[in-house]
């Protein structure tokens, strides 16, 4: 089990860690090239990849999807309930990064290190349910109105839309395209992982007290929350893996990008990302024995 852990656990690690030195070393790490390119075109591509070339049923990706979505407000719902009654803090500065963790840059590497291709559709699918709830409901907290029209700019719902005919009627692109959308899928991971290193090298620890709070709350809550959510729908084997696996992942980056555009205290914010990582990863061991 040991060696099995740290096969899943090293890779992760040490890709962060790849990006993490580059840019302390001085070297150029163009963050919003490659995050385009990650978002606007190898995403898609792995949401399309991953749904239509994999044996997994319908029933069982819509079950995480689901059950993924129930996590996501049921955290929201009680992380508003505590930030806003109980510390009395401004929801539009704190939910989003109590609500969304790090499925992109974390969740879907460690499905897939842990449970191979089946775990990486079925985290795929809570990623996406993932990206749209954050690029709606997320910025729509943070700007403090909604933001629906958000939505057609979401480039992980065209990659989900445009899976769904080859899904239901079990067809396949031709060779060289099929070949083509899994090359660029297979950016994503490595990609994603660089980056987060990258991230977490150029912010900066402020306020930490109360931030450590909110990393907590974050992966604390989601793990419950995915406990809770997994044996209220019955879910079992791989499905509860990696639903479990998803809820606990740590603060999500995209919370202080947009913490920054809407003047959200980014300081905080931030630090819960440093922090909530830095947590994920001593922890990381301990939740794949309990998913594993």
């Amino acid at each position: 089990m040991t060696s099995e852990l740290f096969s899943i656990v090293a890779p992760v690690f040490l890709t962060a860690a790849i990006g993490f030195a580059w840019v302390r070393s001085g070297r150029v790490f163009d963050t919003d090239f490659v995050t385009g390119i990650v978002l606007t075109i190898a995403t898609p591509c792995l949401v399309f990849s991953s749904l239509t070339r994999l044996d997994v049923s319908l029933e069982t990706l819509g079950a995480v999807a689901g059950s993924y979505l129930s996590v996501l407000v049921l955290v929201g719902l009680v992380g508003a309930v505590v930030i806003k009654y109980a510390l009395r803090l401004p929801l539009p500065s704190y939910l989003p990064s109590v609500m969304f963790g790090n499925l992109g840059n974390m969740g879907i590497p460690l499905a897939f290190f842990a449970f191979g291709d089946t775990g990486l559709a079925l985290a795929v699918a809570a990623f996406s349910v993932h990206s749209v709830a954050q690029f709606t409901v997320g910025i729509s907290i943070h700007a403090g109105g909604v933001h629906a029209k958000q939505l057609v700019r979401t480039p992980v719902l065209y990659g989900l839309l445009f899976s769904l005919p080859f899904m239901f009627t079990q067809t396949a692109l031709p060779a060289w395209a099929t070949n083509t959308v899994d090359l660029l899928a297979s950016l994503v991971v490595p990609l994603m992982l660089l980056t987060l290193g990258v991230s977490l090298a150029r912010m900066r620890l402020r306020r930490v007290h109360r931030s450590l709070g909110f990393a907590v709350g974050r992966l604390l809550g989601g793990f419950v929350a995915g406990i809770l959510v997994a044996e209220l729908f019955d879910l079992e084997g791989v499905v509860k893996g990696v639903l479990i696996l998803q809820s606990t992942m740590p603060v999500a980056i995209f919370n202080y990008v947009f913490a920054l555009r809407y003047k959200r205290e980014p300081d905080d914010v931030a630090a819960a990302i440093i922090l909530s990582t830095a947590i994920s990863f001593a922890t990381m061991p301990f939740l794949l024995a309990f998913v594993l």
